[in-house]
């Protein structure tokens, strides 16, 4: 909207109702901006404490060393991606299309509950196993959770971040959950393997350390097997070709819009040397 049309056409005065309705409009466009406003200072500190958490634990000397490197090759890997194999075709359009740029895949209730059951199974239960380590004094359980958490929030940081910028495209964000489960699956199978064969209890134990333990036995099985069939059921079968569709779609939308503007520019050309010879 330029600035000469409000200049051109000013609007009469307006009525009592007319002032409360604007008020309210007003009242509920500052509402709007403060419930966006309180979101995205959620998010940000979200992503604040997903960075003190990875210090922590690239810190503590729990994290091997492939799984330190892990994420600095992954994020070179999705770089390479987005410059070379699928850059953003959508550069002109961002502030249009930002806001189904976020919402790539739209599930259903049940989804969305899938969704906080993998955040439950995956983050909330795995931090409380570590941190009830840490409290139990229990290193062999702190040091068999850890690299888990410390790849999921690499990963949560990074689809955060990517999520945010149109300079990714849609399969470069698909690729993003896709990497980082993979190789989660490969610590998952370590982190049973260490609490199934490695962990042994005194024949006295008590109580509260055989269900200690069976919490961490069950609770890697659990990740592996829920991980496992997000990579293989939804990511893999649903989600990639989702965000290939959507990168298509916008790619052949660019394609038309720009065969038109060529068409439009010989149809004016053609027509300039008639209006000449006139």
């Amino acid at each position: 909207m330029s600035g000469v049309s409000p200049a051109m056409s000013r609007p009469p005065a307006a009525t009592g109702e007319e002032r409360v309705s604007s008020a309210g409009m007003e009242s509920k466009r500052r509402a709007e901006e403060g419930s966006h406003g309180s979101m995205m200072g959620s998010l940000r500190m979200i992503e604040l404490q997903l960075v003190a958490f990875i210090l922590v634990f690239s810190a503590s000397g729990l994290i091997p060393l492939l799984d330190l490197v892990f994420p600095v090759l992954a994020s070179a890997y999705i770089l390479a991606l987005s410059y070379f194999a699928f850059p953003s075709k959508s550069s002109s359009s961002s502030s249009g299309s930002s806001g189904s740029r976020t919402e790539l895949f739209k599930g259903s209730r049940m989804f969305r509950m899938y969704v906080v059951l993998g955040t439950t199974v995956g983050l909330f239960l795995p931090l409380a196993y570590v941190l009830g380590g840490f409290a139990r004094g229990d290193e062999h359980a702190v040091r068999s959770a850890t690299p888990h958490l410390f790849l999921l929030s690499f990963q949560i940081l990074s689809e955060n971040i990517i999520g945010g910028l149109s300079l990714f495209s849609p399969p470069v964000r698909a690729m993003v959950p896709l990497l980082y489960t993979v190789r989660r699956i490969f610590v998952d199978i370590d982190w049973i393997h260490d609490v199934w064969l490695n962990k042994t209890l005194p024949v006295n134990a008590r109580f509260q350390d055989m269900a200690w333990d069976l919490f961490g036995k069950f609770l890697a099985v659990a990740n592996l097997v829920y991980f496992s069939i997000n990579l293989f059921m939804f990511l893999v079968p649903c989600f990639l070709p989702r965000a290939f569709e959507r990168y298509f779609e916008e790619k052949g939308e660019i394609f038309a819009k720009s065969a038109e503007d060529k068409r439009s520019v010989v149809h004016n050309k053609s027509q300039f040397p008639e209006k000449k010879t006139d």
